[in-house]
């Protein structure tokens, strides 16, 4: 059967943990042939837990979409070693590093997001963070989380306080607000003490 061959190929089979760049951690749980406008499609369907949310991908777009099997234990070891590294300076206008964090995050690349996580971390209550900025750094971790929960057998709680024992590692940075951030308007409270 075609089905057989393209997943052989491909390596995906049901009950199968894979990674969607844009939902993350999912579960294929059929393989079905549809016809659409009288063309047949093999589809793999994709269910994520968290969303509550199904996806049915077609074969032909799974590498462009850039779904994934889970990343090897060795690949999740160096994810978390990179969140114990010093953030990368955070220069440059706001929008350009926005977009470089995105792409990095829809890349589904674990090294990747990890690096994002890194270097938008700034301690467990995240205060001083800008709305969106907060809201990048969520998105990633998120991932990272998650990834790490699945490749590790473990709960996503269990993944967090892994991931936070990681960044709790990185040397201190100085907490005061780079001046492009506050040109740019982000959130920064007015009572956030700089550096002297």
């Amino acid at each position: 059967m075609t089905i057989t061959k393209k997943i052989a190929h491909l390596d995906f089979k049901v009950g199968e943990t894979v990674i969607y760049p844009t939902h993350g951690v999912g579960l294929i749980t059929a393989i079905e042939e549809q016809e659409v406008a009288g063309f047949k499609l093999e589809l793999l369907i994709v269910f994520f837990e968290k969303e509550k949310l199904t996806l049915r991908v077609p074969l032909a777009k799974v590498s462009r979409v850039g779904m994934r099997k889970l990343s090897e234990p060795a690949t999740v070891n160096e994810a978390l070693e990179l969140l114990t590294g010093r953030a990368r300076s955070k220069r440059g206008m706001w929008n350009r590093r926005v977009t470089e964090y995105q792409e990095k995050i829809s890349s589904g690349n674990l090294t990747l997001i990890a690096e994002v996580v890194r270097d938008l971390h700034r301690g467990p209550a995240q205060d001083d963070a800008s709305f969106s900025e907060r809201g990048i750094y969520d998105s990633a971790l998120d991932l990272l989380v998650r990834e790490t929960a699945a490749v590790n057998g473990s709960t996503a709680t269990e993944a967090q306080k892994l991931i936070e024992q990681n960044l709790a590692k990185a040397p201190a940075t100085t907490k005061s607000a780079p001046a492009d951030d506050l040109a740019e308007g982000s959130d920064i409270k007015s009572n956030h003490a700089t550096a002297g």
